[in-house]
């Protein structure tokens, strides 16, 4: 599915300059608070759902090749983490929804685990 689709169906808002989102297909999303699961599970050019929102995401995600990254429950990046998003091509999204809704939300549109 593509990425601008999921951001509409989603009405996820965007905190990086979200390169390239009219090409980013994905099909994969992985739902985790714990980066060391991520780490271990995440999937190569998945979404990646997490309330998680410090720098280290961003590094976790660039290690991994995780495109989008869907913050949850408001939980307001610091401007540090968007610049180094913004840098390292990372695509950070915002919602008020929680992780289980976006998750079960995704599945609904085609997005399996």
């Amino acid at each position: 599915m593509n990425l601008i689709e999921i951001v509409k169906e989603l009405e996820l808002i965007p905190l990086t300059s979200c390169k390239n989102i009219d090409k980013i297909q994905v099909s994969t999303a992985y739902q985790s608070d714990l980066l060391s699961c991520v780490m271990s599970c995440g999937g190569e050019k998945s979404i990646w759902i997490t309330l998680i929102n410090n720098i280290n995401i961003v590094a976790v995600a660039t290690l991994l090749d995780i495109p989008i990254i869907i913050i949850t429950e408001n939980a307001m990046p610091g401007e540090a983490t968007i610049e180094r998003a913004n840098m390292e091509g990372v695509n950070l999204f915002l919602t008020r929804k929680g992780n289980y809704e976006v998750a079960g939300r995704l599945f609904t549109l085609g997005i399996k685990p």
